[in-house]
């Protein structure tokens, strides 16, 4: 299908292809049943001048949009989603202060983002604060001219690897979700340590750790916005972010695809390709078809996006919702395609298959993004009634 790229956009992708076949391909599986964090590939996306595609050019990025983002991520995806998440956590945690900070804080921080010399974080999930949000447990109370921070953070994606972090904490607990506020917190910083690297299902190449504050100094000056903007800053964040994953679904769900349709040609049976029969010509059909769907929905959400439009809760959230479906039904199939040899780890789908679900988890579950897109249609209905 025509998405009427543009020059730049055709560079970017041809670009993180050439990335993916050449350098995350090759080395996917090892990254995986190793639990290397990919940081030579990322270097070398660094180099790409791809870190930056989102940062604006004042800053030493390439001034592009979400759009310009998500075409390098899903081209990743096609490779690893191990790899991709691990490039893509950085706009997660540092859009926050593209978004929200002040002049001083972007001048420092989104500088070595862009250059890819330094990676990002950002630290909402606690144990008892997934999809409750609002039920964040960590505090950070203001004493001189120091923020102190108690707490701790959980399955944050690039912890211990990232050099910054955007954390959300209670700075007035009687407030709930209205006395949360947003900081940055800097590797290294007093009081500021990790825990363990967890051993995953899939996505077992990105790292993702606690982060533990034990009565961590920060700075004042590092407060993003105002105190009580914390639940504003995760929800725009995640608002911003969400077709992030989308696209990883999409790229996740075009690399099984295309392993599903080159070992049905390859494989005989009964005297001729799989190809041929009509089971697996359904299912590629059905594959193609949605993943194209789904690549229509996240192409024009971030078209929306990077309009200006103010609101788009509702479009983030569907195209996170389709495409990672999506790409868990197609992973599933793929593997169904390769019959007892897709179970077996010598074959890409195997990882696939795993790493998709976490597609449906995180950055908000699919059943969340169900209960915001039926909220904003119920409003709209409502609005039209008056």
């Amino acid at each position: 299908m025509e998405y009427f790229l543009t020059d730049e956009q055709k560079m970017i992708v041809e670009l993180s292809r050439k990335i993916t076949d050449e350098l995350i391909i090759p080395e996917r599986a090892r990254l995986d049943q190793e639990e290397i964090f990919p940081t030579e590939i990322l270097k070398k996306i660094a180099e790409a001048d791809l870190y930056g595609l989102y940062i604006p050019e004042a800053y030493g990025g390439f001034g592009g949009g979400v759009m310009d983002f998500i075409l390098a991520v899903e081209e990743f995806s096609r490779g690893c989603i191990g790899v991709s998440v691990s490039f893509a956590a950085n706009a997660l945690g540092i859009y926050p202060v593209l978004a929200f900070g002040t002049e001083e804080q972007k001048q420092k921080y989104l500088p070595a983002i862009a250059a890819g010399t330094k990676q990002a974080a950002f630290g909402l999930t606690e144990a008892n604060a997934g999809s409750d949000a609002g039920g964040v447990q960590t505090t950070a109370e203001l004493k001189g001219d120091y923020y102190i921070l108690n707490g701790t953070k959980q399955w944050i994606t690039n912890g211990g690897e990232a050099d910054t972090y955007t954390v959300i904490a209670m700075t007035d607990k009687a407030k709930g979700a209205r006395g949360a506020s947003a900081f940055i917190v800097e590797k290294g910083t007093e009081g500021f340590t990790f825990g363990k690297k967890e051993d995953k299902l899939g996505i077992r190449a990105s790292a993702t750790r606690e982060l533990v504050f034990q009565d961590c100094k920060v700075p004042k000056a590092n407060l993003l916005g105002k105190e009580g903007m914390g639940f504003i800053v995760a929800m725009k964040n995640l608002d911003h972010s969400r077709p992030g994953i989308a696209a990883q679904g999409v790229g996740l769900a075009q690399g099984a695809m295309e392993a599903a349709i080159k070992y049905s040609r390859e494989r005989v049976q009964f005297g001729k390709p799989i190809s041929a029969f009509q089971a697996n010509q359904h299912k590629i059909a059905n594959m193609a078809t949605e993943i194209e769907a789904a690549r229509c929905l996240l192409y024009a959400t971030a078209r929306t996006i990077d309009a200006g439009i103010k609101d788009f809760s509702m479009e983030s959230a569907m195209c996170k919702l389709y495409a990672t479906d999506v790409a868990n039904k197609v992973a599933n199939e793929a593997l169904q395609i390769f019959g007892g040899y897709g179970y077996m780890r010598e074959y890409p789908v195997e990882k696939m298959f795993r790493d998709a679900k976490i597609l449906q988890i995180y950055e908000g579950t699919n059943e969340i993004q169900r209960n915001v897109i039926a909220l904003d249609a119920i409003k709209k209905s409502a609005k039209q009634d008056k």
